[in-house]
C-alpha cells in the first residue's frame, strides 16, 4: 500500500481545482451518465415512480437505482422522450442547457441536473486540471500518470500525494517514484474519487522573469517612444 502521511486539512484550494476540472470535463464515448430532469418547483418529471427500471432488492429493503445512459460510439445518447441527443464534447452544464431546451418541448420551463457514473480519478498540480475515466477496476497509479501525460522534467516524481476520502478529512499518502519502493507502491490499484496531486518544480529565476515581465514590457515601450521621439525631433 501506499505510504500514509496522515489526515490532511480541507484545502480550498484543492476543493476549488477538482470542482473545476470536473466542470471543465467533456463526455467522450461510452461515458455513462444519469439525468434527472425537474420543474421549477423542484418536480422530478422523469420516471418519477421510478417504474421504467427494475427493482433491486437487499436485505429486505427495495430500493431502485438512478437509471444510467451510455454516450454510443457516434457521440449521441438515447434518452427518454427526447431521444437521441449528441452529446460528446459537451461539458456537465453544457449538456444540462441542451436538454433543458430539449424537454421544454414537453415542460413549462425545465431545469436538468446530469452527473457522471463513470469510476474516474482526478490529477492536479503540474499537469493542470485532469479527469481521467477509469475503464477497468484494475488501474493501478501508474497507469493513470500514463494517461494524464507521464512525468515530466517540470514535475516533481518524488512528491506525488495521492489524495482519498472526503475532501474535509482526508488520507493523503506519499509516492515517490524516484525509489524501487515508490514504483511498486505506484502499480497499487487506485479507487473512484481518488485526487492525485503531483507537485510542480519550482525555478525561482523563471518565476521572477514571468513576475518582472510586465514591467519590463512597459519600460521597454517608454523607450521605446522616447527614442522615436528624439530621434523624429
Amino acid at each position: 500500500m501506499f505510504s500514509e502521511i496522515g489526515a490532511g486539512e480541507p484545502s480550498p484550494y484543492l476543493a476549488s481545482a477538482t470542482d473545476n476540472a470536473m466542470s471543465q470535463y467533456k463526455l467522450e464515448v461510452f461515458d455513462r451518465i444519469t439525468i434527472d430532469v425537474y420543474t421549477n418547483e423542484g418536480e422530478r418529471i422523469i420516471d418519477p415512480d421510478l417504474e421504467l427500471i427494475p427493482e433491486t432488492r437487499g436485505q429486505g429493503v427495495q430500493s431502485k437505482p438512478n437509471p444510467e445512459y451510455v454516450i454510443q460510439s457516434d457521440g449521441y445518447v438515447r434518452l427518454p422522450m427526447v431521444g437521441r441527443v449528441y452529446a460528446e464534447g459537451l461539458t456537465l452544464e453544457e449538456l444540462n442547457q441542451l436538454l433543458a431546451d430539449e424537454y421544454s418541448e414537453y415542460y413549462l420551463d425545465p431545469y436538468v441536473l446530469s452527473s457522471y457514473a463513470n469510476k474516474r480519478v482526478i490529477v492536479l498540480g503540474a499537469p493542470g486540471g485532469q479527469v481521467i475515466p477509469l475503464e477497468n477496476e484494475n488501474t493501478n497509479l501508474l497507469e493513470v500518470l500514463a494517461l494524464s501525460g507521464g512525468i515530466s522534467s517540470d514535475m516533481r516524481a518524488n512528491n506525488i500525494r495521492l489524495i482519498r476520502g472526503d475532501l474535509n478529512n482526508p488520507e493523503v499518502y506519499l509516492i515517490d517514484l524516484s525509489t524501487v519502493k515508490g514504483m511498486t507502491e505506484a502499480q497499487t490499484r487506485v479507487e473512484s474519487g481518488d485526487i492525485i496531486y503531483i507537485e510542480p518544480v519550482v525555478r525561482p529565476a523563471n518565476e521572477a522573469f514571468r513576475d518582472a515581465a510586465p514591467i519590463i514590457g512597459t519600460v521597454s515601450g517608454i523607450l521605446t517612444i522616447i527614442l522615436i521621439f528624439t530621434t523624429n525631433f
